[in-house]
């Protein structure tokens, strides 16, 4: 009962997490908002970003309330909580920028109940299985976890070719059915620890770490002349800002009666280097998802004439390798990891894993779909091996009364990576584009008879623009051309082919392949690094509840 109403928990909080990111140019038609035009970029951002931030701020804290409180209790009300705001998402009665407000609200109170849901559902299953089968669980609930966002990506492609509604409308049986269905069938199993809510750490944790993602969210933002917000002020205040905040958090944990997170956690070596690990995998599995819908929307499915509306749907489906390999892999790593340790099969995952992105900077944009669809599939059996060997791990390391605080944080970290891997894929993909992409922009309008002073100054403009049109599969040839009155002036064969479906995809090909070559090239060298960080962690790692202290063994 409990792994099947976990698993449906983690698989649907995280099939949200990243429904919308694909469903997004629907979504913008639906509330009739065009979401490149000046000042709208940051709707688009915080629709994404909103629920991310959210998760992975209030993850920890609800996982400590849940040790406190029952984790059960906790567990059962994020999916009451989550099920209202589907509900609150659906009837979105507002359009333009009230309507994108209203998402980006409901959204963050759906983080909210996501929260509750991350926070707890490993610790339950911790508190439910016994070590020998712990990997085996925990492994199913990861694998859903995990596979959710990949599932999210072809749900959301599917519904919004229907309708942008049914996008949010997906949660809703499923909230009510999981809400129903653990408040009738779940136990609490779990020892409460009696302390006091540490209200110190949790202001430095929450607004640290909220800071810390708010400025990476603006850091991709142009600012002034230059292509990105990293020079801005307020992003470096809130950069340092956060820092700092998360340093003092660090230290009023070591100095309250009760905190928040127990540091001597971090001393334990399969917590502390499991939970780097993850956060590389996350990080760099979060990069690839992205990279992966600008690559299909904008530039690939185009090129090979399918329409700029149907591109969600049809990127869903190509990259169906990806959560194929994911779900062949998950569940063996799991029950192998069970007998023979997790240090073989998540640091072989995360190495399998560098392969795959080794491979996919060397293919060509306008690839021949059968090797990226080999190098999809290798990439999801790679993650598959590592995941479920990973969270057990981390959670049969700690004590059962900290089993609640330690699955908050290994959710911060998944919650984290995703958003981290936002700003800092982004921003390579704009640096990478910013030295090739001004020139080629410029060569492509004026070879179409646009006029030269009018092409620089649309080749000057921020790429950020640009990319992210690649990302909605959007042409923002016209938007672009059209205050000028260029386009207009132009024999129609030349305004066809400026806003066909062919050219902006077919010219950003190759300033897109070289910022390929920065992103997929960090996105393999963090992936050596959390298999550096797997291995360092130990083959088995057990927390001996007898004896109270962990056992290990190199």
């Amino acid at each position: 009962m409990a792994l099947s109403n976990t698993t449906l928990g983690m698989l649907m909080a995280t099939i949200n997490s990243s429904i919308v990111i694909i469903s997004l140019p629907a979504i913008f038609r639906g509330i009739d908002l065009n979401p490149l035009e000046a000042g709208n970029v940051s709707y688009l951002l915080w629709i994404i970003m909103g629920f991310l931030v959210v998760s992975a701020v209030l993850v920890v804290t609800l996982g400590r309330l849940g040790d406190m409180y029952g984790r059960v209790k906790m567990y059962n009300l994020g999916f009451l909580v989550f099920s209202v705001f589907s509900v609150l998402l659906s009837v979105d009665p507002f359009t333009g920028g009230s309507g994108a407000m209203w998402l980006i609200v409901m959204r963050i109170g759906q983080g909210v109940g996501g929260a509750m849901l991350f926070a707890n559902s490993t610790a339950i299953l911790t508190d439910a299985f016994p070590a020998h089968q712990r990997g085996m669980a925990l492994g199913i609930n990861q694998v859903a976890a995990i596979a959710g966002s990949f599932l999210g990506l072809i749900i959301g492609g599917l519904l919004s070719e229907w309708h942008w509604r049914a996008v949010f409308w997906v949660s809703v049986p499923i909230g009510i059915l999981g809400t129903v269905w653990g408040y009738k069938s779940l136990v609490e199993l779990g020892e409460r620890s009696r302390s006091k809510i540490d209200v110190p750490g949790n202001l430095t944790f929450g607004l640290g770490l909220t800071s810390l993602l708010v400025a990476i969210t603006y850091g991709i933002q142009p600012y002034g002349a230059h292509s990105t917000g990293w020079t801005n002020p307020w992003v470096i205040a809130s950069l340092v800002g956060g820092v700092l905040l998360l340093i003092a958090f660090v230290l009023v944990e070591q100095r309250v009666e009760h905190p928040m997170v127990p540091v001597s956690l971090f001393r334990i070596r399969a917590f502390s280097m499991g939970n780097l690990a993850g956060l590389m995998a996350s990080i760099g599995r979060g990069g690839l998802q992205f990279m992966l819908i600008i690559w299909l929307q904008g530039i690939w499915l185009p090129l090979h004439g399918y329409d700029f509306e149907s591109t969600p749907l049809w990127a869903g489906i190509y990259m169906l390798p990806l959560t194929v390999g994911f779900l062949a892999a998950g569940p063996v790593s799991g029950w192998l990891s069970d007998r023979y340790g997790a240090r073989l099969f998540s640091t072989g995952g995360l190495l399998v894993v560098a392969a795959s992105f080794v491979g996919l900077l060397v293919i060509p944009v306008d690839f021949d779909y059968w090797i990226f669809a080999l190098i999809l599939l290798v990439n999801g059996i790679g993650s598959g091996l590592f995941t479920a060997p990973n969270t057990s791990a981390i959670m049969s390391s700690v004590p059962a009364q900290d089993r609640g605080a330690a699955s908050g944080i290994r959710g911060t970290v998944f919650n984290s990576g995703t958003s981290l891997s936002i700003g800092v894929f982004f921003s390579l993909m704009i640096v990478g584009l910013a030295g090739v992409l001004p020139d080629t922009l410029t060569r492509g309008l004026t070879a179409q008879g646009v006029p030269t002073k009018v092409a620089e100054q649309i080749g000057d403009l921020p790429p950020v623009g640009s990319l992210f049109a690649s990302f909605l599969g959007y042409n923002p040839i016209a938007s672009l051309l059209g205050p000028t009155g260029a386009l207009d002036r132009l024999p129609a064969h030349n305004q066809t082919v400026l806003t066909g479906k062919e050219f902006f995809p077919h010219l950003m090909s190759h300033p897109f392949h070289h910022g390929l070559v920065i992103v997929f090239g960090a996105a393999a060298l963090m992936s050596v690094i959390g298999a550096v960080a797997s291995w360092a962690a130990g083959t088995r790692f057990v927390h001996d509840e007898t004896a109270g202290e962990a056992l290990g063994r190199e």
